[in-house]
């Protein structure tokens, strides 16, 4: 009786177990179903994302165009940088945020309402100077300034090339002060731009002069050389040019 009755329980608990691994497979089996059914309806959905052309000028607090800022798009990581006439356009889309950076202005942003829904979106930014006054610096290669004086105040050996310069201008100058009836003066060399000024006005739009067929020069030039133009001359040294002197005619009476 006993063995008949624990038969019985064994039984009925064998059978509950089943019953219970039944239905626990069955919920798996149809969460799984469902996160399948899910997954594939999510991957058959397509996004279209809204694209915005962002467009304006830039200018600064007087109202004048600024080239070359920096507008960038965070959201696209997109940039681009205003004309010269302060004109922009960049892409956007809903909600981004675009950035504005320029040297010697402050930064600017601005942002797409996540519900604009136009194609097109005329932003004109002004920006502000961002300039910080210092004191005025002034750098010197001296600690102090008695080390300029001592450095500005030490003897320094001369340039040869500058040395052999100076000897050059010495002698030209001596070549031009020893020269007959030349001095060397600001009225000389005024004189002379004046009389190739005059020469230039006077030979506009012809050949220049050719003193080799003027009479007057060459009446000239005879007159030098009797006077001793072409004698051998010493550059320190001038010898005196001698004159003749034309002697008085006894008058008649």
């Amino acid at each position: 009786m006993i063995n008949n009755v624990y038969f019985a329980d064994t039984c009925w608990f064998s059978h509950v177990k089943t019953v219970y691994q039944l239905s626990l497979n069955r919920i798996f089996y149809t969460a799984l179903l469902l996160m399948l059914s899910f997954s594939v309806l999510v991957g058959q959905t397509t996004v279209t994302e809204r694209f915005v052309q962002v467009s304006g000028i830039i200018t600064d607090e007087l109202m004048k165009p600024v080239q070359g800022v920096a507008v960038i798009s965070r959201k696209l990581h997109r940039a681009t940088a205003s004309e010269r006439t302060g004109i922009y356009s960049i892409t956007s889309t809903p909600g981004d945020t675009i950035f504005f950076r320029a040297l010697g202005f402050k930064r600017y942003h601005t942002i797409i309402p996540p519900s604009y829904t136009e194609r097109r979106c005329l932003v004109d930014i002004i920006l502000e100077p961002d300039t910080i006054p210092i004191a005025e610096v002034t750098i010197l290669p001296w600690k102090n300034y008695s080390e300029f004086i001592k450095d500005m105040t030490k003897e320094r050996p001369v340039d040869p090339v500058i040395e052999n310069m100076n000897e050059n201008i010495a002698s030209i100058y001596v070549a031009v002060t020893n020269q007959t009836g030349v001095r060397a003066s600001p009225e000389a060399g005024f004189r002379y731009a004046m009389e190739q000024n005059f020469t230039s006005m006077a030979t506009r739009n012809q050949f220049p002069i050719n003193n080799l067929l003027n009479p007057v020069a060459w009446a000239k030039f005879f007159s030098e050389v009797k006077k001793g133009l072409l004698k051998n001359q010493s550059p320190t040294k001038p010898t005196p040019v001698k004159i003749k002197k034309k002697k008085n005619k006894p008058s008649k009476k």
